[in-house]
């Protein structure tokens, strides 16, 4: 069987499972998985760039995703009435500070020699600016996050379509990227995935903490969407109409088509970055970067500067992690940054990625749709497993009781044991990248 075949069975076999869901559940329920599945791709695609490209180990994805989602609020709310001028500006004025701070810290750092004058002077410059900076903020975040904080509380955004808030996610991503890849990217592999790790959790920290930024936990749920919403659907006589000649029922058809303009509208970004990547890939960089990956000695013997490429990738990769999260938020309408867990946003990538086959763009998106289908059916199917593996058991079992809600933690398992089923039996993925 040709390679293109066996590719294009893999697909029509996923296809297949997620069509399955649409007759035996539901057709909403089979397009959420649609349209997760999508985003999923995208965020694998993200990783498939750093790792499968380059061979950079991110564990951060996390929070590169987050910062996509951040963009959201910060591009498409409406400006919050009297926030600017409780503090706004004073906000800005502050992180203009603690960056001017960083700046001289790393001058200092960088021209004075070693010793206890350097010592002295970068202990003076970080501790006194730390105490400044949170003089000049601490005062504007409160007078802000006092205005109507059972609803507001925050700066809000540019008042922008929300659709604008993709690409500038992808910005906002790619500068945290370039920041951390300036800093990390010399680091060997396992402590580069530490530090994006540890850096990850401190940008959860601060979307939980900076309520005057995204009203920290208690969540933004009024993002925009670019599509419209099925109650003003259902209340459209031509909707209606619609739904009648069609012989469907009016709340169930809005659903539907929401999310069939929502799967439009990631089809077309995920075929566009697949297009960019596979066009990058198989150029003289794309090349250059496969052989960076494979051997860096020899990549640096032939004039290749290894760490400027490393940091290059690295940002491309954020800015498409960015895009995702942007892509997340707008279809669930809100932020939640405590949602941002490992599990979900990094691991779960991760799996996606191997088991799509690393370095393959098109493995990564079947990756994508497959482990994101087997994530949301395998808690059911585990249920309905112990439900009738503990038929015979009498209702106050406390082993029934016991195995009931484990079933609750079978996709766990599932993902672990199909893991290691890949690494095991096939390491390069069920479509390897060449």
């Amino acid at each position: 069987m040709s390679v293109a075949r066996r590719n294009l069975l893999l697909f029509l076999g996923v296809a297949g499972l997620i069509v399955l869901t649409g007759f035996t559940q539901s057709w909403n329920a089979a397009l959420t998985i649609v349209n997760m599945g999508l985003i999923s791709a995208v965020m694998a695609l993200g990783v498939n760039i750093q790792w499968g490209y380059a061979g950079l180990y991110n564990v951060g994805t996390m929070g590169f995703v987050a910062l996509g989602g951040l963009a959201t609020a910060l591009v498409a709310l409406q400006p919050v009435s009297g926030a600017w001028q409780a503090g706004g500006l004073r906000i800005v004025t502050a992180l203009l500070f603690g960056a001017a701070v960083i700046v001289v810290a790393a001058q200092l750092y960088k021209r004075m020699p070693k010793g206890l004058p350097r010592f002295a002077a970068l202990a003076v410059v970080l501790v006194g600016g730390f105490f400044a900076y949170r003089w000049i903020l601490d005062p504007a975040a409160a007078g802000v996050e006092a205005i109507n904080p059972a609803l507001q509380g925050n700066l809000g955004g540019l008042g922008l379509p929300v659709l604008l808030s993709w690409p500038a996610g992808a910005l906002l991503a790619a500068g945290a990227g370039w920041l951390i890849g300036k800093t990390a990217l010399g680091l060997r592999s396992d402590y580069l995935a530490i530090a994006t790790l540890g850096i990850a959790e401190i940008v959860i920290a601060v979307m939980k903490n900076e309520d005057w930024l995204d009203r920290g936990v208690k969540n933004i749920v009024d993002i925009p969407r670019p599509v419209p919403f099925e109650v003003d659907l259902q209340a459209s006589e031509a909707f209606l109409s619609f739904a009648s000649n069609i012989g469907a029922n009016p709340v169930a058809a809005s659903a539907v088509v929401v999310k069939l303009l929502y799967a439009g509208l990631f089809l077309a970004v995920l075929l566009a970055l697949i297009w960019l990547s596979e066009a990058a890939l198989h150029s003289p960089w794309g090349r250059m970067m496969r052989a960076i990956r494979d051997n860096e000695v020899a990549a640096a013997a032939m004039g290749k500067d290894v760490t400027r490429r490393h940091l290059q990738i690295f940002v491309l990769g954020c800015a498409v992690l960015g895009i995702s999260g942007a892509m997340l938020s707008t279809m669930e309408g809100q932020l939640t940054p405590g949602a941002y867990q490992p599990l979900r946003f990094t691991f779960l990538i991760w799996v996606m990625v191997v088991v799509g086959g690393s370095g393959s763009n098109l493995g990564s998106v079947l990756g994508g749709f497959l482990i994101w289908y087997l994530w949301v059916q395998v808690e059911p199917w585990g249920n309905g497993l112990m439900a009738l593996a503990t038929s015979g058991m009498a209702d106050g079992s406390p082993l029934k009781h016991h195995l009931m809600e484990s079933a609750a933690h079978m996709r766990l398992l599932v993902m672990g044991v199909i893991l290691i089923a890949v690494l095991r039996f096939r390491p390069q993925g069920l479509i390897p990248g060449k």
